[in-house]
């Protein structure tokens, strides 16, 4: 947009791209983000977007559970369809980044507004100083409260929008810091525990990927393909040295091997192979 709205302002006035969040009616500025912070939230995304619980993930999707509330966390994990507009639910993860220059009155409001709209876990990556994440959690249990009035002056309200707002937690649990070493989890959200450093670094978002990616193919992790790739060719090698038997046994015999019969050696699995020789040595015939 070529100017912002004048508070307070409702989510429908604004449009993707435009660099504003909405707290309470009040535009947020979105600057953009630096260089570590960019590359860290590009490897944090794809750890988190790869597990094999996980449907769908996104960046900087807009969050607007409530006309006065558009937040656009770094990394949101659930509830992101594929296609356009703002998301209406909190997602149960969000993950922020935060480098120099962070505000931390905002970035708190942010937090409580997520754990309020129905988000259970928000990670924040600090990137200044020592490496860690800051897990906020909503409380279990919390009393619950019903979502404001719309701010004075702000658009009527949409059919269901209140019913989308639902009812807020009050409390938070004390945040946890995590440092490298330490792995987060966020049940019925990850399948995989995440280790603080798949985060921001980016050999361990690699070996995160690869091990989520690896289970969303049916294995535990790059060992049991080394096993099954050992276990396929030592199989392989046996049905070889069968086919070999059975063309023995055939030549000895004197049994041509038209090129039928051999498309049907090659089909042949380990019991169909072994049912084979049995039969030639027994019989002297093809079956």
């Amino acid at each position: 947009m070529s100017a912002p709205p004048r508070s307070p302002v409702t989510a429908d006035q604004l449009r993707p791209g435009d660099p504003y969040e909405l707290s309470e009616g009040r535009l947020v500025e979105c600057l953009p983000t630096g260089r570590r912070g960019g590359r860290s939230n590009l490897v944090g995304g794809e750890v988190l977007d790869t597990d094999p619980a996980v449907e769908a993930a996104g960046v900087d999707v807009g969050v607007s559970p409530r006309p006065e509330m558009l937040r656009a966390p770094d990394i949101v994990v659930g509830n992101i369809p594929d296609e356009p507009g703002w998301a209406t639910e909190a997602p149960p993860l969000a993950v922020e980044y935060a480098d120099t220059g962070q505000d931390e009155a905002e970035l708190q409001s942010k937090i409580e507004e997520l754990l309020a709209a129905g988000t259970r876990w928000v990670w924040v990556v600090r990137l200044q100083g020592t490496r860690r994440v800051e897990v906020h959690e909503a409380a279990p249990g919390a009393p619950e409260r019903p979502a404001p009035a719309p701010a004075p002056g702000a658009h009527p309200q949409p059919p269901g929008a209140r019913a989308a707002a639902r009812a807020w937690p009050q409390r938070r649990q004390p945040a946890r810091v995590a440092v490298a070493g330490e792995t987060l989890e966020a049940p019925g959200v990850l399948r995989n525990a995440v280790p603080v450093e798949a985060l921001y670094d980016r050999s361990a978002a690699h070996e995160a990927t690869l091990r989520n990616l690896l289970q969303r193919k049916g294995y535990d992790g790059l060992d049991a393909v080394l096993d099954e790739g050992r276990r396929q060719g030592r199989s392989a090698g046996v049905r070889a040295g069968m086919r070999a038997a059975v063309r023995d046994v055939c030549e000895l015999l004197g049994i041509a091997l038209s090129p039928e019969r051999e498309a049907a050696l090659e089909a042949m699995d380990e019991a169909a192979l072994g049912a084979l020789r049995e039969h030639l040595k027994r019989d002297r015939r093809w079956p």
